[in-house]
């Protein structure tokens, strides 16, 4: 059997030296001349000497990097004289003699997490700059109150469930930390990822955390010029608004996901050839606002309305049963679908899946019709063909959920 002091040395060099070619490559890419601390050999013996010391003693490693730390100093002072600041190698560097122990110490696949971050670091430097200079600012506190109390004040909600709800209140907020993220993933994407994006890709995107606002939007924006791809990108919205359904159903309900699977995969297969149908290539890219999708306040609201829902729901059911479930989702369709729906797979009912199921799809098909007068209404009746394909799917929908 192998030494696995030797595996562990081999892995320390070799990705000393990948990182030291990496670091090579990256100041040849660079147009101005970037002075280098060492060559590839340099790396590598770093890293080597960093397992060495480390394996001897402690004491040696901390008085090697200190040794390393002083030549550096030296460095940059000369650095400082030519105006040039940056400490990124030095960084690099010291990730390199760290290898050494961190092989040791845990799994090979933290090296490759270190080797991988390095490369990407060095590699998108522009893209990373673009994204800093047009981050908002505003977003980045609304992220970390969102951090705060996803992952801090979750955890601290008591599990009891509420009497009458049947739902704890971590659950419930649980849904919605899922429900917000899906959605702020979708908005990031959009935003920053595929900035210059054309109608068809704001509608992909868009319908992922609301189909109903993408439609809206996109509606105003139709004209004699883009008809087409317009009726293309509110189609395919509603196409996403399938899928992103069915990744909610699957985390709180694999059961009923598995039932919506067909439908649901059916009615976005027929959205999307419809809408490549009508698609036509862009020329220009669409200037379209993205709204922040993660608000506090939305996150409240979204809350209170899931809580407001599961009680609607228990009361509907039990006065009124299946029929009156059927009603209440083609009702609630015209509104936001999300709270309802999500009431249904966590709520606690004494009623069959398949009428869950059922709800689930009148609501999508109601929600359809909402979206083809929208689409009607906000583009003064340019957008004919994408509102008649939703109401089509619309009552589809709601005719194969009556009749299962």
């Amino acid at each position: 059997m192998i030494n696995s002091d030797l595996i562990h040395f081999l892995i320390t060099s070799l990705f000393s030296f990948l990182i030291g070619l990496e670091i090579k490559s990256y100041t040849l890419s660079v147009k101005k001349e970037y002075p280098l601390i060492g060559s590839t050999r340099t790396y590598l013996f770093l890293g080597m000497i960093g397992f060495v010391s480390y394996k001897i003693s402690i004491y040696f490693y901390i008085i090697f990097f200190f040794t390393f730390s002083i030549l550096f100093a030296l460095f940059y002072i000369q650095k400082l004289k030519e105006h040039k600041s940056s400490i990124l190698l030095f960084l690099i560097a010291s990730l390199v003699y760290t290898l050494g122990p961190i092989s040791i110490i845990y799994p090979i696949w933290m090296i490759g997490i270190i080797f991988v971050i390095i490369v990407f670091a060095l590699n998108y430097k522009k893209l990373l700059k673009n994204f800093a200079e047009n981050i908002n600012q505003e977003e980045f506190e609304t992220l970390a109150k969102f951090v705060l109390l996803s992952l801090v004040i979750l955890p601290l909600l008591p599990k009891k469930n509420i009497p009458f709800l049947d739902i704890s209140y971590f659950k419930i907020w649980l849904v919605v930390v899922v429900v917000s993220s899906i959605s702020y993933l979708s908005y990031i994407a959009s935003k920053y990822i595929f900035k210059n994006k054309g109608y068809l890709l704001t509608g992909i995107l868009g319908g992922l955390y609301s189909s109903t606002a993408t439609t809206v939007v996109l509606a105003k924006k139709i004209d004699t010029q883009n008809i087409k791809i317009i009726n293309s990108a509110i189609i395919i919205a509603t196409a996403m608004m399938y899928i992103r359904l069915l990744i909610i159903t699957f985390i709180f309900n694999q059961k009923v996901g598995m039932k919506l699977l067909f439908p649901f995969l059916i009615l976005a297969f027929i959205s999307t050839i419809i809408s490549l149908f009508q698609y036509k290539k862009e020329n220009n890219y669409p200037s379209i606002t993205d709204n922040n999708p993660l608000e506090l306040g939305t996150a409240f609201l979204f809350a209170f309305l899931f809580i407001l829902m599961i009680a609607i729901t228990k009361i509907v059911i039990l006065h009124f049963g299946n029929l009156g479930l059927k009603v209440l989702s083609f009702i609630v369709g015209f509104t936001d679908i999300d709270p309802f729906i999500l009431s249904l797979l966590t709520g606690k009912y004494h009623i069959n899946e398949t009428y869950i199921v059922s709800a689930i799809i009148i609501a999508s098909g109601s929600n359809n019709i909402l979206k083809g007068i929208y689409a009607l209404i906000f583009s003064k009746n340019k957008a004919k063909f994408s509102s008649i394909v939703l109401f089509l799917l619309g009552i589809i929908s709601i005719i194969y959920a009556i009749r299962s």
